[in-house]
C-alpha cells in the first residue's frame, strides 16, 4: 500500500469534508442526508468507485459546487 498526499484546491470560504466509503450508493445516501439537514445548505459531492471502471459519481444542489 502507498499513501499519496494530494492538495485540495478550494476557495477559502468553503468547508470541505473528505471521507472514504466502499459502497456505490454512498453518493445517493450522502445527498439525501445533506439535503434533509437544512433547506439552505448548498453542496456538491463526488465519490470515486473502488472497482470496475472506477467511475466518479457526483451529485449536489449547487452546480458550481458540484463542478468544483
Amino acid at each position: 500500500m502507498s499513501i499519496i498526499a494530494v492538495r485540495v484546491e478550494k476557495p477559502d470560504d468553503l468547508n470541505v469534508i473528505i471521507g472514504q466509503a466502499h459502497f456505490i450508493k454512498s453518493v445517493e445516501d450522502l445527498h439525501e442526508a445533506l439535503a434533509g439537514a437544512s433547506p439552505h445548505l448548498r453542496f456538491g459531492l463526488a465519490f470515486c468507485e473502488a472497482s470496475g471502471p472506477r467511475l466518479v459519481r457526483h451529485s449536489g444542489n449547487d452546480p458550481d459546487l458540484v463542478e468544483l
